[in-house]
């Protein structure tokens, strides 16, 4: 009866809320307990629980009593099947709403039990329970816990189905799954694929069909169920998903559109492109029309914004341009792409010319960007998509990036000296343009573009004047650190071995161009010290072999410059330099069978081959260089007859036809050969002895000839 009366009672509901919590401390019996709760239940379905109170309800009940209703199966006498479940759940939720309780390892073993009921039938009475599992969810979500104990335990697949099977709020399980893809993308494909696909494959579905809003507002939703990993073009279904949004995309940019109907079709388009490259564009003219519209819409939206005076900082802004930022990327690889290229040829120039002009709205943008601005994740995607850009295209905005080329150093400077650990990303990672999620490394994306300045004299002159070189040598010694902290099997070429492969040909076109700068510069007697100690390690690893050239060919470079410094005086680390060097230069070549007769020919090692294209003008350079250094350093001929270098090369020329060794090689070969027979009497024996001056004579190596004729 006194409950009654409490229910009743229409006076202070919250002095009847605190009645009925006394009654819940001290009930004598569980029929006292579960009257009470019925009517703190009424109270917080109703919302008339504030957090004192909350937390009030939960001191005198803990979770002891809503675990006991979740699993029992005895509903009150004329009460439906799930009535404890439905009371249990209620509390659970209250308690949900204070962040310490809902990241509590009592609500967290029960995320089972959550997905088991938002699985289950739904009758018309159960619906409040499908909504307090929301809210628990929903809390659990927002926990540092949370994400990882929801995937782990099958969360990703129950809201999956929750969301195909259309049920009661199934969109809640939407704005869920959306939730935790943000936080926790890569776990959830991988341990969910399948499920996640299927929610993609409705998704997509409904983007096509659709003809009014919902279009547009599915541009917000499906980014976030496009994987990076792994490819939507592995599988069919994930092929026909793809299909499914080049086709609404089409129709809506085909479309006159307002701004906020475009934005979000140029995020999703950019987020295709970031996990896909172009794969999900179809070849042929469709295709190549639709992939040069998405280019010219993000370069007008660049130049709209960055142009005029305090639109970038409007809400939303600076994640449009970022996305038209990769739309322009993709503008630039497609139209250098050579092999089955999308583009038509007159299509690339035109759209050379519309992102020539976006490139110079973010070089106004950058000119204006004050010191406290730096920190902004979006002006490292300004310098990171303007590297792109100076790394392919050498001859448009030259005056405009010559005069922002001291910002970009200052910046990239700034970036490097408050960065923390280096981190070595695969190839397939550098597609981010975001720049938060790690450590901000701007030098890495202006690389490229600095090895092209550094071969014409104004932006050399400045890059110098900015402390270039030396920033650039801080560089390589943490690239190098990271490169070598790394196991040693052969990888997927790295954004560090890029890296540090980028600064020894910004380093080569300094030592070519500006050798009186690589003498009084203490850089380059550090650079060099650590390049004597670098190939060593290098070299019995084929995998490395390109960096290795990179390095064995700036080092002899370097080396006849700085003849005369201390490191290179006969040190252990100048002999395995140059002992590693020779072993670079000595290995490139043998003889093979020549298909076109029975002798055999000159050819690249096989060990070589793969590389050989990127690799052989710097031997051909090292060679140059080798021979240059013999006259400078007494002890190279020494090192070069411990490699047996002069047997192996009188061998190899003995054996091939004649007409198999190109002018090129025969030079490289007889700049080497005459230089150590003039600097050592032993080498000019042992040349002598393996028939070198016939082979000399053979080959039309007039200067070698002289040599060994001379006494």
């Amino acid at each position: 009866p006194r409950f009654r009366a409490m229910a009743s009672d229409s006076g202070d509901k919250h002095a009847t809320l605190q009645r009925c919590l006394g009654v819940l401390r001290d009930a004598r019996n569980d029929s006292e307990q579960f009257a009470a709760l019925l009517l703190v239940t009424k109270a917080v379905r109703a919302g008339e629980v504030d957090a004192k109170t909350r937390r009030q309800i939960f001191d005198a009940i803990g979770f002891t009593f809503p675990t006991r209703l979740l699993t029992s199966r005895r509903p009150p006498a004329g009460c439906p099947p799930h009535t404890f479940r439905a009371l249990g759940l209620t509390l659970l939720a209250c308690f949900c709403t204070d962040p310490e309780l809902a990241g509590h390892s009592q609500i967290l073993n029960k995320i089972p039990t959550f997905n088991d009921i938002l699985l289950s039938p739904c009758d018309p009475d159960s619906t409040s329970m499908i909504d307090d599992v929301y809210q628990c969810l929903s809390a659990v979500l927002a926990t540092a816990r949370g994400p990882r104990e929801l995937v782990t335990k099958g969360t990703v697949s129950a809201l999956c189905q929750a969301f195909l099977n259309g049920g009661h709020n199934s969109d809640r399980a939407l704005t869920l799954l959306v939730g935790l893809l943000a936080i926790a993308e890569a776990k959830c494909w991988q341990r969910d694929a399948p499920q996640l696909l299927a929610v993609l494959s409705k998704l997509s579905s409904d983007f096509f069909k659709a003809e009014d809003m919902t279009k547009f507002e599915l541009c917000e939703v499906l980014p976030h169920f496009i994987p990076l990993s792994p490819p939507l073009t592995e599988n069919s279904q994930g092929s026909e998903c793809l299909h499914r949004l080049y086709k609404g995309l089409a129709d809506i940019l085909g479309s006159k559109l307002s701004q906020s109907q475009r934005d979000p079709a140029l995020k999703l388009a950019a987020g295709l492109v970031q996990a896909c490259g172009t794969e999900w564009i179809p070849a042929g003219s469709a295709g190549s029309k639709f992939l040069a519209l998405l280019v010219n819409l993000a370069c007008v939206e660049v130049r709209l914004i960055l142009e005029e005076s305090g639109a970038v900082e409007v809400e939303g802004k600076k994640e449009v341009v970022t996305a038209c930022y990769v739309l322009m990327e993709m503008g630039i690889q497609e139209c250098l792409r050579e092999e089955n290229p999308l583009l038509e040829d007159v299509q690339k120039m035109q759209l050379m010319r519309i992102m020539e002009e976006a490139f110079g709205a973010v070089i106004f943008y950058l000119t204006a960007v004050k010191q406290e601005e730096l920190q902004d994740p979006f002006i490292f995607a300004s310098v990171r998509i303007l590297g792109a850009w100076m790394a392919e295209e050498t001859s448009s905005l030259k005056q405009e990036i010559y005069g922002l080329l001291p910002f970009l150093i200052d910046y990239a400077r700034k970036l490097f000296e408050e960065g923390g650990p280096a981190v070595s990303l695969p190839q397939a990672e550098l597609v981010s343009t975001e720049g938060s999620a790690l450590p901000r490394d701007a030098l890495r994306f202006l690389l490229p573009g600095l090895c092209h300045l550094t071969t014409e004299d104004w932006p050399r002159d400045i890059l110098i004047s900015k402390g270039a070189p030396a920033l650039l040598c801080e560089y390589f010694l943490q690239q190098w650190e990271v490169l070598t902290s790394k196991p040693t099997a052969p990888a997927p070429l790295t954004s560090t071995e890029m890296s540090l492969q980028t600064i020894c040909g910004i380093f080569l076109n300094l030592v070519v161009t500006a050798p009186d700068l690589v003498r009084q510069d203490k850089t380059f007697s550090s650079l060099m010290d650590v390049l004597l100690k670098s190939l060593p390690l290098l070299l019995p690893q084929e995998h490395h072999l390109v960096l290795a050239a990179n390095i064995a060919t700036l080092g002899l470079m370097m080396a006849r410059i700085l003849a005369g410094s201390a490191v290179l005086q006969g040190t252990q680390s100048a002999k395995e330099f140059f002992g590693a060097a020779i072993r670079f230069l000595s290995q490139a070549h043998t003889a093979q069978a020549d298909a076109g007769s029975d002798g055999l020919a000159v050819a690249v090692s096989p060990a070589y081959v793969s590389a050989w294209d990127d690799i052989h003008e710097l031997w051909f350079l090292g060679m140059q260089a080798l021979a240059s250094c013999i006259p400078l350093f007494p002890w190279l001929p020494h090192a070069a007859l411990q490699a047996r270098w002069l047997e192996g090369l009188s061998q190899l020329l003995s054996r091939v036809a004649p007409a198999s060794v190109d002018f090129e090689l025969i030079t490289a070969f007889q700049g080497v050969l005459v230089e150590l027979a003039r600097a050592s009497e032993r080498c000019r024996d042992v040349i002598l002895s393996h028939h070198g001056t016939e082979w000399a004579n053979l080959y039309g190596m007039a200067a070698l000839e002289q040599c060994l004729a001379e006494q």
